[in-house]
This record gives structure tokens, C-alpha cells and sequence, in this order.
């Protein structure tokens, strides 16, 4: 399955960093995703930054994590020669990243 499938997500960008939250639809979701979308996962996923550049807060009150990723947005708008140079899209290709159906949490 996709993360997609287990939770939603918020973006934001400044300058050259990106901030996306990544909230479980169902708590029950909550400790799979705590425990499978790690930075180092991440950091992979998108593959264009290293995992130190890749911080994870936890926000288990939400049952949610917060990423703040330097660096992800090839300088940042104004700076840019990418065609979409925002952060907004970076909330969708994170929601693609797969996650083991073995470990699933029964629904």
C-alpha cells in the first residue's frame, strides 16, 4: 500500500526549505507510520537530498510528523529553474512512498 492510503498531508515552503506534515486519517495508523516514515526513508524517497538534511518531529497529540527538509527546493522560488519550484507538490510524491503491507495494522 501507499501512505497515501493510511494518511493525508500539509505542505508549506520558505526560501529553500520545505515543510511537510504527514496526519494519520485513523489513529490506529498512528504508530505504523511513526514507525515506517523515518527520515532516512524520506530522504530516499525523494531521493535528492541526504537524510541529515531530512528533521522529523513527532506530534503524537495529532498523530501526525512534521519533516523540515533543507535544501529540497533548488534554491527556492525566486531562485529557481525548476517549473514547479514550490514545496506544495512535495506532499503528493511523499503520500506515494510504499509501505510494507505486512505491516498493516487491521482495519
Amino acid at each position: 500500500m501507499r501512505l497515501h492510503d493510511i494518511a493525508h498531508a500539509r505542505t508549506g515552503d520558505k526560501g529553500d526549505i520545505s515543510n511537510i506534515s504527514v496526519i494519520a486519517y485513523d489513529p490506529v495508523h498512528w504508530p505504523l507510520i511513526r514507525d515506517l516514515v523515518t527520515p532516512d526513508r524520506v530522504a530516499a524517497h525523494f531521493g535528492s537530498f541526504s537524510a541529515k538534511d531530512v528533521t522529523r518531529y513527532e506530534l503524537p497529540q495529532l498523530h501526525a510528523l512534521n519533516f523540515v527538509i533543507n535544501g529540497a527546493l533548488t534554491g527556492g522560488v525566486t531562485r529557481s529553474l525548476a517549473l514547479d519550484a514550490h514545496g506544495k507538490c512535495l506532499a503528493s510524491v511523499l503520500l506515494d512512498l510504499e509501505i510494507p503491507v505486512a505491516a498493516k495494522t487491521s482495519e
